[in-house]
């Protein structure tokens, strides 16, 4: 019985292991699909020498970070400082494990999915609150405010524009959510909430044009302006996969 045991938690372990590694791979090739399309949009060449038309592209910038110098803030809370990255990319990863991708890949199964949700993306503002104060800079600290307030912000519309459904399927359960539309996908009858949804989610993964967190023209880049090497490389990893997940 207990080799049994072992052998489902080794079966489970290694399908959550598939998963993410998954993710990770599809935010690699999400960030160089968005740059060829800005490229493209600004008649730029865009990423085009690694790999086959430049698809590999972020093995060559992951690789880059992960080998630069690691360099903390002399006046930094030192603690703080390194442990907001790796936060935030542990609450983006969590959230995979709560979306049904099928209806025998579960791997947390409760009836208080959606608010579940909900409740770890709001966490996701403290990491950069967290990066924003403990970097001692005014122009990191400028953008953990502006990364909080926006958010937070659009959080509310999210909600809000969430609850048409959940009146609907009368369900906080996303396995529910997603049976309830094997007849008509909600996109149709919801229309215009689907758009107001949309331009919400954009907002929320500090997307341009709702980039202010970030505007590179006032605060340099905003929260992580002090981060370099593998922890600005977690930083992105994490935004993206935050926006990933806003479209599943």
């Amino acid at each position: 019985m207990s080799y049994i045991n072992v052998l489902d938690a080794l079966i489970i372990f290694l399908e959550i292991l598939i998963l993410l590694l998954l993710v990770l791979l599809s935010i690699g090739f999400m960030t160089v699909v968005e740059r060829k399309v800005l490229a493209a949009m600004q008649k730029r060449i865009g990423p085009n020498k690694v790999g086959f038309l430049g698809l590999l592209q972020f093995l060559a910038d992951a690789a880059k970070l992960v080998f630069k110098e690691f360099i903390k803030p002399k006046n930094a809370n030192k603690i703080i400082f390194v442990l907001s990255p790796i936060i935030g990319l542990i609450i983006s990863l969590i959230i995979w494990l709560i979306i049904p991708f099928s209806n025998y890949t579960n791997f947390v199964y409760f009836d208080l999915t959606l608010l579940f949700l909900f409740g770890l993306s709001s966490l996701h503002v403290y990491s950069f609150i967290m990066a924003g104060w403990s970097s001692n800079s005014r122009y990191a600290f400028l953008g953990a405010l502006r990364s909080a307030s926006q958010m937070i912000s659009y959080e509310i519309s999210l909600g809000l524009i969430l609850i048409n459904i959940l009146l609907i399927v009368n369900s906080f359960n996303l396995s529910e959510i997603i049976l309830f539309q094997k007849n008509v996908w909600f996109v149709f009858p919801l229309l215009p909430a689907f758009f107001l949804f949309l331009i919400s989610a954009v907002a929320e993964s500090n997307r341009t044009p709702f980039d202010l967190p970030e505007s590179e023209s006032e605060l340099v880049s905003g929260y992580n302006v002090e981060y370099a090497s593998a922890s600005f490389a977690l930083f992105f990893i994490s935004e993206y996969a935050n926006t990933l997940f806003l479209s599943i």
